[in-house]
């Protein structure tokens, strides 16, 4: 799994615990319908009674809230984590290895160009991508955490 579906994967199972859905689907619809955490939006199944071709209104896919989940593991973490600047703390924050070693991965993962020698700035990039990745894939993300 790459370093990018890991940090996906802590933190949108976190979500789907943490908040409350808006509306119980059947259990037949909701075991034909894919995860939302774990399928991209431009490939997750159209939930409205438009798009289905028939039968009542159903309640839409709501994005996660990211700000809110990660706030709600700092919350429980005894370590005092700066996830909203750092890449190294939002990797520790949802448990996972932050090592140069496991960045630079990162970094190669999702297309640094830059000195990976420069930590400092391929850190800065790294946070705002995977802000940026979470935002694409079902997050909603504060703007500022994306600039």
């Amino acid at each position: 799994m790459s370093i990018l579906g890991k940090i996906f994967g802590r933190i949108f199972p976190k979500a789907n615990a943490a908040q409350a859905p808006a509306a119980s689907p059947t259990p037949a619809a909701a075991a034909s319908q894919p995860n939302p955490a774990v399928v991209p939006p431009q490939q997750q199944p159209a939930t409205n009674a438009a798009a289905a071709g028939a039968g009542p209104a159903t309640a839409t896919i709501e994005r996660v809230d990211i700000e809110q989940v990660l706030e709600g593991l700092a919350a429980k973490n005894p370590q005092k984590l700066n996830w909203r600047n750092s890449i190294v703390d939002l990797m520790k924050l949802v448990g996972m290895d932050s090592t140069l070693q496991e960045r630079r991965e990162l970094a190669d993962e999702l297309g640094y160009t830059g000195d990976k020698g420069d930590s400092a700035a391929m850190n800065i990039w790294l946070h705002k991508q995977v802000m940026r990745r979470l935002a694409e894939n079902g997050g909603k993300v504060p703007a500022d955490l994306m600039d």
